[in-house]
């Protein structure tokens, strides 16, 4: 079972890594001209390998996550908040994946400072999933 936490905690910090910078690859995007089509070009590119290449890589957190969850047994409250921190977080992703489309088919509204907003939120669920995961405050 230590293969498969650490396998967890690296997909986990995989994910994590690719959440943190995939919006701020949307700043950049907002923050665009409208006369500089082959910066957004470039950009979008960036932006759709990246959640392309980090999608596997959180459904592998996941799916890891699951197996410690059922080979270990874990119960209480902490791993109930803590799951539920972790589909927020699944939701977070894939809503990074419809702002991604909205951005291709050139229907932003959002201001770069909404998407500064945005990045910082995966930072604070980092924070509390890995306070719940160590502490297990209850």
């Amino acid at each position: 079972m230590l293969w498969v936490k650490s396998f967890h905690i690296f997909f986990v910090v995989s994910w994590f890594a690719g959440l943190f910078y995939l919006p701020r690859v949307f700043v950049n995007l907002a923050m665009v001209p409208a006369d500089s089509a082959a910066e957004r070009e470039r950009l979008l590119l960036m932006a759709h390998k990246l959640y392309k290449f980090v999608t596997p890589i959180g459904l592998l957190a996941v799916a890891l996550g699951l197996w410690l969850w059922f080979g270990y047994g874990f119960a209480g409250g902490w791993l109930h908040a803590k799951t539920t921190l972790v589909l927020l977080l699944l939701g977070y992703h894939f809503y990074c994946g419809r702002l991604l489309k909205t951005f291709a088919a050139g229907r932003n509204t959002r201001s770069d400072v909404w998407y500064r907003v945005f990045n910082e939120l995966p930072v604070f669920l980092l924070l509390a999933i890995v306070i719940l995961a160590v502490v297990k405050p209850f």
